[in-house]
C-alpha cells in the first residue's frame, strides 16, 4: 500500500517535535518535507529545533524549510517562554554552529506549493503553528488548496476559552489574519484539532511519565526537553487550562498528528463553517462555529470533538521508541 504522504508545518516547541516524532514513526506515512513558521520560538530556532528532532530520530534525510518569521500583517505578539526561549526547554546546550547550511534554500510558501503540485490530490499538510506560511501559499498561488488532499490544524478554538488570551488560542492569536485567510480560502478538506479538542481529551501526568521513561533514544530527548519546562510540571502554578479543564497532561500538536496518521483516533466531530474574528480587544484571533448556518458559507470544515483516548495514548507511547528504521 502507498505511504501517506505528509507536508508538516511547524512552529516547533515540545509538542511540535512529539507531533514530528509521531509522523516520523507511522509505518504508513512518508513525510516529504517540513517548513518552519514563527511562534513557539523565533524561526531560526524553530528550523534548529526541527533539525535537532531529525537527527535525534536519525532523519537528516528530510528537507527543512525556513519560512515566515512573523505574521502576515499586523506587528507580531511576543513569543511566549512557554516552552523555554528557543521553543525546546532551554536545556540543548550543544547548538550546531553548521545549522544553516542544512536548511533548504527554497522559502517553506514556495517548498510548500512544489511539493504539492509535484504530488497532486496525494498530499496531507499537517499546520502545528500559525498558519502565515499557508496563507503566503495561498497568495502565492490561489490554486493551491485544491491540490491538497487535506488539511489538519491545530489551533483555534471552540467555545470562546483562549490560552493566550481571553477568547483566543496561541497558534491563531499569532496571526489572526493568516488563520482567517486560511479558513476562508482553503476549500480541501480541513480538520481541525482545537485547543479545547486537545483539553477535553488529555491523558493523565502518570502516562506521561511512563511516557518518558521509556528506554529509547526520543523518549530520552523528549525527557531532557521537557525536565526544565513549567508546561511538563504536575506541581505548576495553576495556569488556563487547569481552572478549565483541571489538571492533566496534553501534547497538543500530536492531536492533530494523530488524526492525520489514523483517522479512527476521532470518535466524534462536527461539520459546519468557521470564521476567525479579526477585530475587538477581547474576541481577535477567535474561532467562531457557524451551526445554524448564519453566515451561509459554501464551505464547512470538520472541527474534532472526541477521540479514542487510549489509542492516541498508544500512538503517542510507540512514537518514541526511536529511531527506528524505515
Amino acid at each position: 500500500m502507498a505511504k501517506k504522504l505528509v507536508v508538516i508545518d511547524t512552529d516547533c516547541g515540545i509538542d511540535d517535535a512529539q507531533a514530528i516524532i509521531m509522523a516520523l514513526a507511522a509505518p504508513d506515512v512518508q513525510v516529504l518535507g517540513v517548513t518552519c513558521v514563527f511562534g513557539n520560538a523565533a524561526v531560526d530556532d524553530v528550523c534548529q529545533n526541527v533539525l535537532r528532532v531529525l537527527s535525534v530520530c536519525e532523519r537528516e534525510g528530510i528537507p527543512v524549510f525556513r519560512g515566515s518569521g512573523g505574521p502576515l500583517v499586523r506587528d507580531s505578539m511576543s513569543c511566549t517562554d512557554h516552552f523555554g526561549s528557543d521553543g525546546l526547554g532551554d536545556v540543548i546546550e550543544d547548538k550546531d554552529p553548521r545549522w544553516e547550511e542544512k536548511i533548504q534554500r527554497e522559502h517553506a510558501a514556495n517548498a510548500m506549493i512544489r511539493l504539492v503540485c509535484e504530488n497532486q490530490n496525494q498530499v496531507s499538510l499537517v499546520a502545528l503553528g500559525p498558519l502565515t506560511n499557508l496563507a503566503l501559499a495561498v497568495r502565492l498561488d490561489p490554486s493551491f488548496p485544491q491540490k491538497l488532499k487535506d488539511l489538519y490544524i491545530m489551533g483555534g478554538n471552540t467555545e470562546g476559552k483562549g490560552n493566550v488570551t481571553l477568547c483566543a488560542e496561541f497558534n491563531f492569536a499569532m496571526d489572526p489574519e493568516s488563520a482567517y485567510v486560511v479558513l476562508e480560502e482553503f476549500l480541501c478538506p480541513t480538520y481541525i484539532a482545537s485547543w479545547e479538542y486537545a483539553c477535553r481529551n488529555a491523558l493523565t501526568w502518570e502516562f506521561f511519565e511512563e511516557l518518558i521513561n521509556q528506554d529509547a533514544p526520543a523518549a530520552r530527548f523528549m525527557k531532557t526537553i521537557t525536565s526544565k519546562c513549567s508546561a511538563y510540571s504536575k506541581e505548576a502554578m495553576r495556569n488556563k487550562r487547569d481552572v478549565y479543564f483541571g489538571p492533566c497532561f496534553v501534547s497538543y500538536d500530536a492531536y492533530a498528528m494523530a488524526a492525520c496518521i489514523d483517522g479512527s483516533v476521532v470518535t466524534e466531530s462536527v461539520e459546519c463553517p468557521v470564521r476567525v474574528e479579526l477585530q475587538g480587544s477581547i474576541a481577535r484571533g477567535m474561532m467562531a462555529l457557524d451551526r445554524t448556518d448564519t453566515l451561509k458559507k459554501s464551505h464547512s470544515v470538520i472541527v474534532l470533538t472526541k477521540c479514542d483516548v487510549a489509542k492516541f495514548g498508544r500512538l503517542l507511547m510507540e512514537s518514541l521508541r526511536q529511531p527506528c528504521k524505515k
